[in-house]
């Protein structure tokens, strides 16, 4: 990876990262290698590595790691489907997809198995290591010129007929200020952002979100935000 060192001062500056359990799964043992040591030089913990998809998945389970670091293109089983499965029985884990591919498919499958952000290999050291503190707080990262890719399909899928289901329960009540984070997520804003917009803290903002998957019965970032688009909620000041 280009970039994959860094000054000591530049280090320095950032914020404490808390011990973040991190771990990194890639089928290069150089590139696997390099970016786990600059995760922990700069103060992830890096709990496992794996280099092929069913040995990913395996270690993932025993070592929980809070934030997967995660290549697509894995021999044994692809990681689009790594991701879908941990997702599925690790519901707090957050998955930041790193691959070298910039098709517009691949970003799809990756969010649409539960990836919580997307960052192309080129990117720099800084910008990698922003993106998994940022995915560890919650933020959906991807790299410039994807997010917008992302929201488009979000609107498409919102366009399409849900599947009709007999004697559909209401939907649940959501409290005035959860309605009001729900908005500015579906408008593609990061939790940091929300907190600044509505004067509350990052944590706030978090444990709303969390209440509202809760009452919606929805898994992840992803469901929440086409959620919100289907309802119109991402209209509008």
């Amino acid at each position: 990876m280009g970039g994959l060192s860094e000054s000591s001062e530049r280090r320095e500056e950032r914020e404490p990262l808390g011990g973040t359990r991190v771990m990194v799964v890639d089928d290069h043992p150089m590139w696997r290698d390099a970016v786990a040591r600059d995760l922990a030089e700069a103060g992830f913990e890096v709990v496992a590595t794996a280099g092929d998809g069913p040995q990913a998945v395996r270690r993932a389970k025993a070592a929980e790691p809070e934030v997967l670091v995660l290549d697509l293109n894995l021999p044994g089983l692809p990681g689009v489907q790594v991701c879908k499965e941990l997702v599925a029985v690790m519901p707090g884990l957050r998955v930041l997809v790193l691959s070298a591919s910039g098709e517009h498919a691949d970003v799809l499958e990756a969010v649409k198995s539960g990836a919580a952000g997307y960052l192309l290999k080129s990117a720099s050291t800084e910008e990698l290591l922003d993106a998994v503190r940022r995915t560890a707080a919650g933020d959906a990262v991807f790299t410039p010129g994807l997010a917008g890719l992302v929201l488009g399909e979000y609107r498409r899928l919102a366009g399409e007929p849900a599947p009709a289901a007999a004697g559909e329960p209401a939907a649940p009540r959501l409290t005035e200020r959860e309605t009001e984070v729900l908005r500015l997520v579906a408008k593609g804003l990061s939790y940091k952002q929300i907190a600044e917009r509505l004067v509350i803290s990052h944590r706030t903002v978090q444990n709303h979100v969390q209440n509202t998957l809760g009452k919606l019965q929805l898994h992840n970032r992803v469901e929440l935000v086409r959620y919100a688009i289907e309802r119109g909620l991402d209209e509008g000041a």
